[in-house]
């Protein structure tokens, strides 16, 4: 009997259907399937990445007349800044030093220019402040101060190597800073650690203004 299995299998036998294959030979089947696909999903990824080189390339090539980062919004030609201490008309003292230090801060961290100490720098940023202010907005019923405005004003101009007028910058005022004195009824506000901190505040805006104006006109 089990001959004539082997034999009706050997023949073609049940229908003529061959005989039932094993697991290699599946297997075997099975890779050039498999290879197939590989193939078809290594040429998507190269056509993929083909895409993705050619859209950058034509970006690239598009603003190739272009910068990029701050360097893009400040006078190409110069590379060092010197900035000597700012005068003051104000009668209080430190303010023109405070204000030095303001903006030698904010150029660095603002520009790609170096602050150096050399006058034979690229180009000299200087400036004076003109006018400082305080008013008294707010008083109590005691006419003692409750709400203190002060203003700052400061005239700068920026030359390059030559002393050529790289920059004619306009007398820069700077917005009022309110001062809330909550203090007790005696105290005087001149001596008062608010006034300080409003000072501070208007520096450190004036400073920013002024670098602001150091940008490449469009």
């Amino acid at each position: 009997m089990g001959a004539a299995v082997e034999k009706k299998w050997a023949c073609g036998g049940h229908g003529g259907r061959d005989r039932p294959s094993s697991a290699a030979e599946r297997r075997v089947r099975w890779r050039p399937r498999l290879g197939l696909r590989f193939q078809r999903g290594m040429a998507f990824c190269m056509v993929k990445d083909f895409c993705t080189l050619l859209a950058a390339a034509v970006l690239l090539s598009g603003c190739a007349g272009y910068q990029i980062g701050n360097k893009t919004l400040y006078p190409a030609d110069i590379h060092t800044v010197y900035v000597p201490v700012f005068a003051s008309s104000s009668f209080r003292r430190q303010l023109g030093e405070r204000l030095t230090e303001a903006v030698i801060k904010e150029i660095e961290l603002k520009t790609p220019y170096k602050v150096v100490g050399d006058a034979n720098a690229d180009s000299i940023l200087s400036g004076r402040i003109t006018g400082e202010t305080k008013r008294v907005l707010v008083e109590n019923r005691y006419d003692e101060p409750r709400e203190v405005e002060t203003n700052l004003q400061v005239q700068v101009q920026w030359l390059d190597r030559q002393r050529n007028l790289i920059r004619q910058m306009e007398p820069i005022p700077v917005p009022p800073e309110l001062v809330s004195i909550t203090e007790s009824a005696t105290l005087i506000p001149e001596v008062g650690q608010s006034v300080a901190v409003a000072h501070q505040q208007a520096i450190q805006r004036l400073a920013q203004q002024i670098v602001s104006m150091m940008e490449a006109p469009w």
